[in-house]
């Protein structure tokens, strides 16, 4: 059986907070169906015995909206499912949170189902506070770091997810410094809306790039200090200069089907794509397996398999592949256009490619073995 991966979103886009540039409350005004609520535990019955059916191992990813809304009930009700249907199969759990809610009851929770867990945090506070506010217009800075102290305190894993907006793309070196101690960091740039050409809140090509350039030169240097700091980016770069596949599908070339499931039990090929024209169907009608099949699932991946001819014939192809389709947004004659960050990853391969290159060979060498 191969393995199954799902991101399951258990209270849809319902979120405490209210962040001025979230992707997927921009994703609901799209749809018909604006929010679908609680999952209901038939339909969490239904996910958890179709992915165990078809699956093993399988990765069980909880997002929102701010998914621990649902509740400790939600979540040990999942916990005796996935106990029952598992049958000796090998599973993981991980949640992405804001952590306004967390509890120590829910802490002891995680730590008792070996939950990893994502905590969005976007480097300081003025930074972090800019655009992360809850729905009375309050930063929400301070409820972030108790939630990382609580997780701590619990031994719990988990890494920071940052975003990269205008609030934090110019002050590349206080976001990396704040964010270090965390051990493991994913940057992810900004996504406005489908069809703002203005970027309200994404950071220009340019702004990008000089981010990249000095955080890159910190994860470097502090690499060879023998003080890793996990960046995701970076990591799969040397990676993939090591000859091993990247874990980040936005590096991949191509999309596949990353099951993304609703609360009422649709299923989505991708998080960034959760519309109604890539439903591919529920999981209270159909297993996952069917699901891939699907025409919108096929009709998903094919299309974004083309790739520009400046893609092509770009000597840094090999290590870009065009980037994440989200990224190669809107669309021109049907093919997805020429990645809106380019230039940046360019200006980073331009300047810092030879500085990867030493250290994927260092890696590979064994210079960073403890």
């Amino acid at each position: 059986m191969k393995a199954l991966s799902l991101l399951i979103k258990p209270v849809s886009g319902a979120c405490e907070y209210s962040c001025e540039y979230c992707f997927y409350k921009d994703e609901l005004t799209l749809r018909k169906e604006k929010n679908s609520g609680v999952m209901s535990s038939g339909t969490l019955e239904n996910l958890v015995r179709r992915a165990f059916s078809c699956a093993c191992p399988v990765s069980f990813m909880f997002q929102g909206g701010e998914p621990l809304l649902a509740g400790l009930g939600f979540f040990e009700t999942f916990s005796e499912l996935a106990h029952r249907y598992a049958r000796g199969c090998v599973y993981t759990n991980s949640i992405q949170t804001n952590g306004g809610l967390l509890t120590k009851e829910l802490a002891a929770y995680l730590k008792r189902e070996g939950f990893l867990v994502g905590l969005s945090l976007d480097g300081q506070r003025n930074a972090h506070d800019m655009y992360r506010r809850d729905t009375r217009g309050e930063g929400t800075y301070e409820r972030t770091r108790a939630a990382a102290k609580l997780l701590e305190e619990y031994e719990i894993p988990y890494n920071v997810l940052c975003v990269v907006s205008r609030a934090n793309v110019n002050t590349a070196e206080e976001t990396y410094a704040a964010l270090k101690k965390h051990g493991y960091i994913q940057f992810i740039p900004c996504l406005d809306s489908f069809g703002d050409a203005e970027r309200t809140y994404a950071p220009s090509p340019e702004e990008y790039g000089e981010f990249l350039i000095n955080t890159f030169d910190m994860y470097e240097r502090d690499l060879r200090a023998g003080e890793y700091v996990s960046v995701r980016i970076f990591d799969n770069y040397i990676n993939m200069l090591s000859g091993r596949r990247p874990e980040a599908c936005a590096m991949t070339g191509r999309c596949s089907v990353s099951f993304t499931v609703e609360s009422d039990g649709s299923v989505y090929p991708c998080d960034f794509y959760c519309l109604d024209q890539w439903r591919l169907g529920s999981v209270n009608e159909s297993g996952f397996a069917e699901l891939e099949k699907s025409a919108a699932a096929c009709e998903f991946v094919n299309s974004s398999v083309y790739m520009n001819t400046e893609c092509r014939a770009c000597s840094y192809f090999s290590l870009c592949r065009g980037g994440c389709r989200r990224e190669r947004e809107p669309f021109e004659n049907g093919h997805p256009a020429l990645n809106r960050y380019c230039a940046s990853y360019k200006r980073l391969f331009s300047e810092r490619g030879q500085s990867l290159r030493r250290l994927a060979e260092d890696v590979r060498g064994g210079a960073f073995s403890k």
